[in-house]
């Protein structure tokens, strides 16, 4: 590769759904000098949701192949498409199973091969947990940088050796502060779409409907905060498995009219505005990207304590317990039926979360590994 050529990066995004993972990829692709570096990003082929115009628009591509569960063929594809390819540079995003795409890499003598590490694990998925703990320790075999979301997830996946001596990259997962700040008018005509009142408290969450996010809990709570208050509804953004499973919950209880599932959306900067509080009760979570996208938009926030610490950066954000009773976790929201919105963002920059300015860092990253590479 020339010194001045463009970097060409293969992005490796496993199944494709539209959740965090890709949000956070796609908000560094939107705001990294493009004449400088490329993303490819490499799909299994049971993904959903690609956004294929937005990409090419901004001048990468995708890639399909074979879903990593055909893991011989899923292997063999990746080599051919890196050697095809010549990348510098394979940057995975799948957690413990990069051990699979990175060998591909590996063998194709890639010379950059980033394992990346976005999540954790609870022991209330115990299948998920036994492949992770079968696979956890084999981390750091094919990958030859680290890179986490938090300090809990880098020391989660490759240990605390490895962190403590600096080994592990920490990249924030960053937004565009300006498209999530509060803004007044949007919270009113994005009220009135929804067709909301305006003294109505809105309950907010947004994430896929899987175990970790815990919604059945979500749903137990809200029934509680609905018994004392009728004029309350909870929206829940996003699309899973178990949204079904949670619509027959709903039903159950007899809240209908009073929970609404906006599945998967284009305009989630736009609902945030509309939330008064936003709930995030997961079982595990690496860092909680919404967290960060819900302060940036001036709203209380309250997680369960399987949520890292480092989430929280303003003052109106609360972690409690899930073993705690429903009723505490109700008295506490009730302290933020009324609150003020903020739509200053600073702390939310001080804490590195400007996309316009980590997407700098994460260039200057590719670079400086390119360039230890030619000098070795």
């Amino acid at each position: 590769m020339g010194k001045n050529q463009k970097i060409i990066v293969a992005q490796i995004m496993g199944k494709w759904v539209g959740g965090g993972v890709e949000a956070v990829v796609m908000n560094y692709y939107r705001n990294i000098d493009r004449s400088k570096i490329q993303f490819d990003f490499i799909c299994d082929e049971d993904s959903t949701n690609i956004p294929y115009d937005e990409i090419d628009s901004l001048g990468g591509k995708v890639i399909i192949c074979p879903k990593y569960q055909k893991v011989f063929k899923y292997q063999k594809e990746l080599k051919r498409i890196f050697r095809e390819n010549n990348y510098p540079i394979v940057h995975s995003h799948i957690n413990v199973l990069s051990i699979f795409p990175l060998r591909a890499a590996k063998k194709a003598e890639v010379p950059i091969r980033i394992a990346h590490s976005h999540s954790t694990s609870n022991r209330k998925e115990w299948k998920k947990n036994l492949l992770k703990s079968i696979l956890k320790p084999f981390s750091k075999v094919y990958a030859n940088r680290y890179m986490c979301c938090s300090e809990y997830a880098g020391r989660w996946l490759f240990g605390s050796k490895e962190y403590d001596k600096g080994n592990v990259y920490l990249l924030n997962n960053a937004i565009d502060l300006d498209k999530y700040r509060y803004n007044e008018i949007i919270r009113k005509s994005k009220r009135e779409e929804l067709g909301i009142e305006k003294n109505t408290f809105v309950v907010g969450h947004i994430g896929r409907f899987v175990e970790q996010k815990n919604h059945r809990f979500l749903i137990d709570l809200f029934n509680e905060i609905h018994k004392d208050n009728k004029n309350s509804i909870l929206l829940l953004v996003g699309q899973g498995p178990l949204m079904q499973e949670m619509m027959e919950k709903v039903n159950d209880l007899n809240l209908n009219n009073s929970v609404m599932f906006l599945g998967q959306r284009t305009d989630v900067n736009e609902l945030y505005q509309a939330f008064d509080i936003f709930l995030l009760p997961s079982l595990y979570e690496g860092l909680g990207m919404v967290m960060i996208e819900a302060q940036c938009s001036g709203l209380p926030c309250i997680a369960s304590t399987e949520v890292p610490k480092v989430s929280k950066i303003r003052e109106n954000v609360d972690f409690i317990k899930l073993t705690d009773s429903i009723e505490k976790w109700s008295s506490e929201i009730n302290q933020y039926m009324i609150t003020d919105r903020d739509a200053n963002t600073i702390e939310i920059e001080n804490a590195g979360y400007n996309i316009k300015k980590e997407a700098g860092k994460l260039q200057r990253y590719y670079e400086s590994l390119l360039q230890d590479e030619r000098n070795n």
